[in-house]
């Protein structure tokens, strides 16, 4: 048998029956997966862009599921310390939500202007018994994220996980035609440099069995003309991911990825046109928008000690749509 893998939810429930000899069956009960999670009324959903103190998640009609009812750890990460880029909300929420309970203290990293989210995050992280530290910081500056890793060594001495999930995007309907200078840039920095400047200045405080995981997309290997620079970004970050995996084998340091699907957040309603953001979702083979609480799992097993053999891997959590860089 299996052993049961992290994130055990409370939706699932176990019964027995006798088999033909007598000896128990176990039959779990597993909820469809296309009626998991009710696709969200988006219609008419929109927020000020990213950054603004108006676009977090208390503005939103119908708030993502983070796992806050659902969640259930198991020890998976005790005593390990974790960053998480882009913390505040969103994936990052629920990922921050799932490492402290499974065990570890987490540092949350978000723009200076999505306080609320930021503290609600932390909340959620104490909540679980671990402590959280709150860095407001733009992580388009190699300074800043210089500073972020900083406070981390000096909170906890250690850095066992670091989770690049901060992202920027904007879409913008006419394709490269709309895409200013500014907005490519601030696109690259956010996505790819801090992403580079993260883990060159973590690995002097990480050994042996730590972790990197990079949020990559479904938008790697299948862009929208209208995110064509944020998904060329993504499709470098399963590059870079894959990379960095060889470079750091010998060392014991594992460095993986996950490729969302169209998943309900802030950034959506933020960045999106108000005709994709009503759909969203619905395109992908299970029929529906995912949930972060539907990312973390993987998250926190490609962070732990069941991920062992794995390294350079790009995870995919797309509702079925397939990522093929």
């Amino acid at each position: 048998m299996l052993p049961a893998g992290p994130g055990q939810t409370l939706a699932a429930e176990r019964s027995f029956t006798r088999g033909s000899r007598g000896n128990a069956v176990g039959m779990t009960t597993t909820p469809d997966p296309t009626e998991q999670h009710p696709q969200p009324d988006t219609e008419g959903e929109q927020l000020p862009p990213p950054g603004s103190e108006s676009s977090v998640t208390q503005s939103m009609d119908e708030e993502p599921d983070h796992g806050e009812e659902t969640y259930q750890g198991s020890g998976e990460l005790q005593d390990k310390v974790a960053i998480v880029t882009g913390g505040d909300s969103g994936i990052g929420r629920a990922v921050a939500l799932a490492f402290a309970r499974e065990g570890a203290d987490v540092v949350i990293a978000y723009l200076p202007d999505e306080e609320k989210d930021g503290a609600e995050t932390a909340r959620l992280v104490e909540s679980a018994g671990r402590r959280a530290v709150q860095v407001p910081a733009d992580l388009t500056s190699e300074e800043a994220c210089g500073e972020l890793i900083s406070k981390t060594v000096s909170e906890f001495g250690q850095i066992d996980v670091l989770v690049n999930n901060a992202a920027y995007q904007m879409a913008q309907p006419k394709g490269i035609e709309d895409i200013s200078t500014e907005q490519f840039d601030r696109v690259m920095k956010t996505n790819l440099y801090a992403m580079f400047w993260l883990c060159k200045k973590a690995l002097p405080h990480m050994s042996a069995g730590s972790s990197i995981i990079n949020t990559s997309s479904v938008q790697a290997s299948s862009p929208s003309p209208e995110l064509m620079d944020y998904a060329t970004t993504k499709a470098g970050i399963a590059n870079f991911t894959r990379g960095l995996a060889t470079s750091l084998g010998e060392r014991g340091i594992r460095v993986n990825s996950v490729a969302p699907g169209p998943i309900w957040t802030p950034l959506i309603p933020a960045t999106m046109p108000e005709e994709n953001v009503e759909s969203f979702g619905q395109q992908t083979p299970l029929g529906r928008v995912g949930q972060p609480a539907e990312l973390a799992p993987a998250y926190v097993f490609l962070a732990s000690g069941k991920a062992s053999y794995i390294t350079g891997e790009v995870l995919a959590v797309t509702g079925g749509q397939p990522v093929t860089v």
